[in-house]
């Protein structure tokens, strides 16, 4: 079992004073670190946001098919919407193992917005990826799910804001010629932020009487495989666990028109389940975000930003078994990817623009 690793951990108001010190950003984002920076005393309406929008995670998975149908948009690569089986894993596998939304954030910026502002470059046509505009579920199919992901999503960022303006602070003293103040301008202007509600179906127990182990050996990375994140900054909400046998997501909404939060389990029945982290050693740590905190992840785009100062962080995520537990475990969790505009530049030397390094990146992860 991979040992659990304790991040780097810094308080909302230290964020906010300005007072975290370059040497604890190092620790969570230098070329030795982990990656990754929790941060804690965050406002009190996350608690009750993050339970209620990862409830609707598994609502929204047990949804009709005809219903995750009309979520659905080809044309942007399902990278608006609802997606599943649309991606591929390694060896080629197709991924059936969870189910994404996922919503544009430009209504951070401006809330007449529901997608990315188009460029000379890139348009509707030729990158509707990004250029999509968001697909809701209809009020009567998931009602109240709209506001409690768009509150969520702005909570994250306004936190990922301050986040970054401490990146700038370190990143102004270690890189030559690094802009002030960057980071922060592109996290809190961007139109391109995206943010992805995740559902991890329930494993079926396995026929046959295999150990879970035996079946698993050296394939840890089953519902999430190995990956960096492309953008700068990932916002993560602790994952939340739930017994779908004891706690059905069926729509019924209660007398103020939304829907109940589901019953959260108090741990993962499985404790090898979670986020796992391959270190700058090669050593794979299990990470564990406590649920009242908010952890960031450093992306791709951040590492060539920074000219390697900071580095992206290899990431997986490992299943809850079947054999573990009699009911049936779902994890629910969100990711708010915040990420430069399609026209700025995330490497200054060969003049890429985050627009072309995204395309590569679509490209790769999509099922043809």
């Amino acid at each position: 079992m991979a040992p659990i690793a304790q991040a780097v951990t810094v308080s909302l108001n230290d964020l906010k004073n300005g007072t975290v010190s370059l040497e604890a950003l190092e620790e969570a984002f230098g070329p030795d670190s982990l990656g990754i920076l929790v941060v804690k005393d965050v406002p009190a309406e996350f608690a009750e946001l993050r339970h209620r929008l990862l409830s609707y995670s598994s609502y929204l998975g047990n949804l009709p098919k005809e219903e995750l149908d009309r979520l659905e948009n080809e044309k942007a690569k399902y990278l608006t919407g609802w997606s599943l089986g649309k991606e591929t894993l390694k060896n080629g596998q197709v991924d059936n193992l969870k189910g994404s939304y996922y919503a544009n954030c430009a209504f951070y910026v401006d809330p007449k917005l529901s997608c990315a502002k188009p460029t000379e470059e890139f348009n509707p046509d030729n990158f509707p990826e990004y250029l999509s505009p968001n697909m809701w579920p209809a009020e009567s199919t998931l009602p109240g799910f709209k506001p409690t992901f768009e509150d969520l999503c702005r909570l994250i960022i306004d936190v990922a804001v301050l986040v970054a303006r401490a990146c700038d602070r370190f990143a102004e003293k270690q890189i030559a010629g690094y802009p002030a103040g960057y980071l922060e301008g592109v996290v809190k202007t961007s139109t391109t932020t995206k943010a992805r509600l995740l559902h991890y179906f329930p494993e079926e127990a396995k026929a046959g009487g295999k150990k879970a182990e035996e079946e698993q050996e050296g394939d840890e990375d089953d519902w999430c495989a190995t990956h960096l994140d492309h953008g700068c900054l990932t916002g993560l909400t602790s994952a939340m666990f739930v017994d779908e046998a004891a706690s059905p997501p069926v729509v019924n909404p209660s007398a103020d028109g939304k829907l109940p939060p589901l019953a959260e389990l108090p741990t993962s029945p499985d404790p090898k389940a979670g986020l796992y982290i391959k270190s700058r050693t090669g050593q794979t740590v299990q990470v564990k975000i406590p649920r009242d905190c908010i952890a960031f992840q450093t992306g791709e785009a951040l590492e060539r930003i920074t000219g390697g100062k900071f580095k992206a962080v290899p990431h997986f995520v490992r299943g809850a078994r079947a054999e573990m537990s009699a009911g049936r475990i779902a994890r629910n969790t969100l990711a708010v990817f915040t990420q430069p505009n399609l026209g700025d530049e995330v490497d200054m030397e060969q003049h890429i623009t985050f627009g072309e390094f995204a395309r590569g990146i679509v490209a790769k992860n999509t099922v043809s």
